[in-house]
């Protein structure tokens, strides 16, 4: 038989009731307490919603007797019924019988007040932040989103496969990969070490996916990815959670028309099913959000290749920190006049100069250019990166040899193109960047619950 708490109802749940209830169980942590004549008033979140719900402890209850040492922050066990309530603002409170404290919170100590923190601040209480209406909203917008893109590759024919964390291979060549030894710091050679060679963290999943997608056809893998980048900007962590789909028998185009309908339909179901947390982000944070993510979903994605969007750059009036110049990789403020100004939605730009991408896309007919495309968000910048991935195993080897790379290190990369290849290709996309769309949050620090960053390795 379940126990009394198994039994609890949660707040949303609670909000949502037709009708009055007996004995009914909630638990969570006191967002507020006030006191007046014979009546005490706690305001209860059990993190399950935004709202809160109103607790009345009359001085003839049998929770008054456990009442003295409850205050902000503190965790409680309520028990009482469910009743309409003649205040403004609420439709239910909870007229208390009996209260159980669990755990209480100093109010000398507690860090988390009624009034605004700072970001910056609660970056420093990162373990507490998700008991704020902001990050509690943020946290649950991000597991819905996450359950969205199951959802879609589900949908869509998609298998879900698990890739390696640990890797002997750089997938994308950049070289700024964590190393994972198990060999004291003195050690001179990885002979001796777990693995019997170098070992690091994926910076991503993507080979192992193309595997797998040349044997299943279309997969996709969500996980960690992790890059040693001394990088300070609000876009960047040294670990984040990519979203990586491949598809056999698939071009660019179809690549393109991939990215773009998942980032279009997985906006469209966070704004059906987290209406009141994204607008607690349109009304404190970004006051054109939600229009902005409605008209993302309206309307399709500007294209242009990226010659095309050089040359919008290059004619505007616009000054740029960093020059405009065929072979420049895009910086955030070409991005953002692109999506912001010029076009005024997101763009999808394809057709980049093959010295600046990596050895795995597909060599175009010019020679100068391979088929990878970025599409690009407004406000957040590069959101995917994807490419049609080389097929051809002589002209895959010659690129490997070009940048210097061991093909030996690549052999069964290799192999996939030497033992029944087909056109495949495939995208990344930064989770904690579509989380930065969906809510306006302006640093990726606040869209993961313990961002890991230079120099920053708490909770």
């Amino acid at each position: 038989m379940p126990s009394a708490y198994a039994r609890r109802v949660l707040v949303a749940s609670a909000l949502a009731a037709s009708a009055p209830r007996r004995d009914i169980l909630v638990c969570g942590w006191v967002r507020t307490r006030r006191d007046a004549k014979g009546l005490t008033f706690l305001e209860i979140n059990d993190g399950s919603c935004l709202a809160n719900i109103q607790v009345i402890v009359t001085s003839a209850s049998r929770a008054r007797a456990c009442l003295d040492p409850v205050s902000t922050g503190a965790a409680v066990a309520v028990t009482g019924s469910l009743e309409e309530s003649p205040g403004k603002g609420q439709k239910w409170e909870i007229l208390a019988e009996d209260l159980t404290l669990f755990g209480g919170a100093d109010p000398e100590t507690f860090p988390l007040q009624k009034k605004r923190h700072s970001d910056e601040f609660l970056r420093t209480i990162a373990h507490l932040r998700p008991r704020t209406n902001k990050y509690g909203a943020m946290f649950r917008i991000r597991s819905e989103a996450a359950f969205a893109v199951h959802e879609y590759f589900r949908e869509k024919g998609f298998f879900h496969v698990h890739t390696p964390i640990l890797t002997g291979s750089d997938a994308e060549g950049a070289g700024e990969m964590f190393r994972v030894t198990t060999l004291p710091p003195a050690a001179a050679s990885f002979e001796d070490d777990f693995f019997g060679r170098e070992c690091a963290l994926t910076v991503s999943g993507q080979l192992e996916a193309e595997n797998m997608a040349l044997a299943l056809g279309r997969v996709y893998t969500f996980g960690p990815a992790f890059r040693a980048e001394n990088s300070h900007t609000p876009r960047h962590c040294a670990e984040f959670w990519m979203v990586e789909p491949e598809m056999a028998f698939a071009d660019l185009e179809d690549d393109m028309d991939l990215g773009e309908d998942f980032i279009r339909q997985i906006v469209s179901r966070l704004l059906t099913r987290c209406p009141r947390d994204l607008d607690l982000f349109n009304r404190f944070v970004d006051t054109s959000l939600l229009n902005r993510l409605q008209r993302l979903t309206d309307a399709p994605f500007a294209r242009i290749p990226y010659a095309g969007a050089v040359e919008i750059l290059r004619e505007s009036a616009a000054s740029f920190a960093f020059p405009v110049f065929f072979g420049a990789d895009l910086q955030t403020e070409h991005e953002r006049f692109l999506t912001e100004e010029y076009f005024q939605r997101p763009v999808i730009v394809y057709d980049y100069p093959r010295e600046i991408k990596a050895f795995y896309m597909r060599a175009n007919d010019d020679g100068a250019t391979v088929a990878a495309m970025d599409i690009l968000a407004p406000r957040v910048g590069e959101l995917i990166g994807g490419s049609q991935r080389e097929e051809r195993p002589e002209v895959l080897e010659n690129r490997l040899r070009e940048l210097g790379r061991e093909e030996k290190d690549y052999w069964w990369y290799l192999d996939l193109r030497r033992f029944g290849s087909v056109p495949h290709a495939g995208f990344g996309l930064g989770f904690e960047r579509l989380l930065m769309l969906l809510t306006g949050a302006a640093n990726i620090r606040d869209v993961i619950p313990f961002p890991r960053t230079p120099k920053n390795l708490d909770f």
